[in-house]
């Protein structure tokens, strides 16, 4: 399929390493697929669901052991231990080969090796990237050929001379949990993961790929590999700005990506598309502006929770062509159903584990971590530009947390810096779902902590960097939280589509369209200039969800100066400026 030396010498390398019975290369025909699909059947790998509800669809158990990504045992293996950072997991790169290398020895014996080669981003765009994942498994096989795009024309992006590409090797070896890994070489461009068969630790091109290893090669060659999505707002008159925004988990990032516009507002004619769900790559465009593309072709999404009220475009990208991981099988009419689909649990059914589930027992009939990984062009709002290879220009880019009191609805930095600033510092409360105590607060930079693939002080330097590169030119930045509560611990803002009446001030800002008020955080909406139309809040309480408390921030500067004391002497001079200006702000 190749005659690219690079990739055939390390693949021959590989070949001896872990010695399978049999080689086949993906080349991403239907045809092939078609086939691996039918191994992946007969061998008890996946379960096909019910063609006329659900054509094309699969269902997937994974073991009982291995259901999430493992943060332990995720390593960023740079020659230095201070390249890695305080926030990583590191081990000497000599080391940790020695040791998986004994791993992966004769790891495929009387296995088929998969050879896939993937692009991230659209083919023939100068944003994309491509990688080369060795596995032995169908699931990821299958999967990889949803989230990236596989095969033959990823090679041609490569060229029969680059050697610049991703190794990705993995097994599902034993699932041993004691013996789980998945380590990043930074400096070699490469991933193994061993002993694990869940998504987010084998699909190579996402997180591993995508952030870890992208992010370092971004700060390397100019440009931002973020966990960001990527939306586009289009106004009555059809002008169409896009935004990217960085979430922490549970702060509703998909739904976020995905939203429907209130019914006030989708009768004016504002639409919203997606781009992107997870992540975004980030270069300055030969304008000087910035522009995004998100390198993913599908999602990964969470299934519990997901259902026609909290996201009817993520549901309704799941109705094809989508896998199935870990949800509850309904054995009447094989089909799948997970926690929050709906309220009818079906009464003849197994749970996540292969097991008979009575729904009236009380035990979760769908693991929490369960998944859908869907093909992105079955979004019924996903953007035209979804495979433009220029990407989209980025007017904003914004940040959120879950946060009870401290932070308010929206307010602007005053600046790139400042916005680096406010990035750098985001954080969470924990929520009764979370393990551990409620309201504690959880620092998650650019929501990069676990996804960063080096120090996070360069990190921050980088962003600070590519200021000054984007000059005039720079996407505004907003921090939005959208969690505020009253005494009770309701929600007070009803999010969801709602929240497009704060993306809107956000562009309005962009293009000086709002005035602002400046307050010791930064600049906030004068509560008029936020839409409330059709919607049963008054101006008072628009006011409270404004309102900057000065002890509550005052706490927060103790928290950020502790946070910032992990990063020692990496930590930019610039950030130490801002919070100490912060610091001044609430004193006066």
């Amino acid at each position: 399929m190749t005659k690219n030396k690079n990739v055939l010498e390390w693949i021959e390398e590989m070949k001896a390493l872990v010695q399978p019975d049999k080689v086949v290369w993906i080349d991403g025909s239907e045809e092939q697929l078609k086939e691996i699909r039918n191994i992946s059947l007969a061998c008890g790998e996946m379960e096909a669901l019910n063609e006329e509800k659900l054509p094309g669809c699969l269902l997937h158990r994974t073991a009982i052991n291995d259901v999430a990504r493992v943060e332990n045992k995720t390593f960023i293996c740079s020659r230095k231990k201070e390249d890695a950072g305080p926030t990583n997991n590191w081990e000497d790169p000599k080391e940790m080969y020695a040791k998986l290398r004994r791993l992966f020895d004769g790891v495929m014996k009387g296995r088929t090796m998969y050879i896939i080669p993937y692009c991230m981003g659209p083919i023939g765009s100068p944003f994309s990237k491509v990688g080369i994942e060795i596995t032995d498994s169908t699931y990821v096989v299958l999967n990889m050929d949803i989230m990236t795009r596989v095969g033959t024309d990823a090679l041609k992006q490569l060229g029969d001379v680059s050697n610049d590409f991703v190794r990705g090797l993995h097994s599902k070896a034993d699932i041993d949990e004691d013996n789980r890994y998945i380590v990043h070489f930074p400096e070699d461009n490469a991933i193994w993961s061993v002993n694990s068969g869940y998504g987010g630790n084998v699909l190579l091109g996402k997180k591993c790929f995508a952030l870890r290893i992208a992010s370092y090669q971004a700060k390397n060659e100019g440009w931002m590999a973020e966990h960001m999505l990527i939306l586009g707002l289009e106004n009555p008159q059809g002008e169409i700005k896009y935004v990217c925004a960085a979430f922490p988990s549970a702060c509703g990032k998909t739904n976020l990506a995905m939203l429907i516009p209130p019914e006030v507002f989708a009768k004016k004619g504002y639409k919203v598309w997606t781009v992107g769900d997870d992540i975004a790559w980030l270069r300055p465009g030969p304008d000087g502006r910035l522009w995004a593309i998100n390198p993913e072709n599908g999602f990964f999404g969470v299934a519990p929770g997901t259902n026609i009220k909290s996201n009817p475009n993520a549901l309704a990208s799941t109705r094809k062509n989508t896998i199935f991981t870990n949800v509850v099988h309904n054995l009447d009419d094989n089909t799948v159903w997970w926690e929050g689909l709906d309220k009818n649990p079906p009464k003849n059914a197994v749970n996540w584990k292969g097991e008979k589930w009575d729904c009236t027992d009380g035990s979760k009939g769908a693991h929490p971590n369960s998944r859908f990984t869907a093909p992105a062009i079955n979004c019924p709002c996903i953007s035209s530009e979804f495979n433009n290879p220029q990407g989209v220009p980025i007017s904003a880019i914004v940040f959120g947390g879950r946060r009870a009191k401290t932070a308010p609805l929206v307010y602007q930095a005053r600046s790139w810096e400042h916005g680096v600033f406010v990035g750098s510092t985001m954080a969470s409360e924990t929520t009764a779902a979370a393990a551990g105590a409620v309201g504690v607060v959880r620092r998650d930079p650019m929501a990069m902590l676990p996804f960063c693939g080096y120090h996070m002080g360069d990190y921050f330097q980088h962003w600070l960097d590519m200021g000054k590169k984007l000059g005039d030119k720079a996407p505004k930045i907003f921090n939005v939280n959208w969690f505020r509560t009253d005494d009770e611990g309701h929600f007070i803002w009803p999010g969801f589509g709602d929240n497009l009446r704060i993306l809107n001030w956000i562009i309005d800002r962009c293009e000086g369209k709002a005035d602002a008020v400046e307050t010791p955080i930064g600049y906030e909406p004068k509560p008029e200039d936020i839409n409330l139309e059709g919607l049963d809040i008054s101006m008072d309480t628009l006011k409270g969800l404004l309102n900057v408390d000065i002890s509550l921030w005052k706490e927060e500067v103790a928290g950020i100066k502790e946070f910032y004391g992990k990063f020692g002497d990496r930590l930019p001079n610039e950030l130490k400026e801002q919070l100490a200006k912060l610091e001044a702000n609430l004193d006066k």
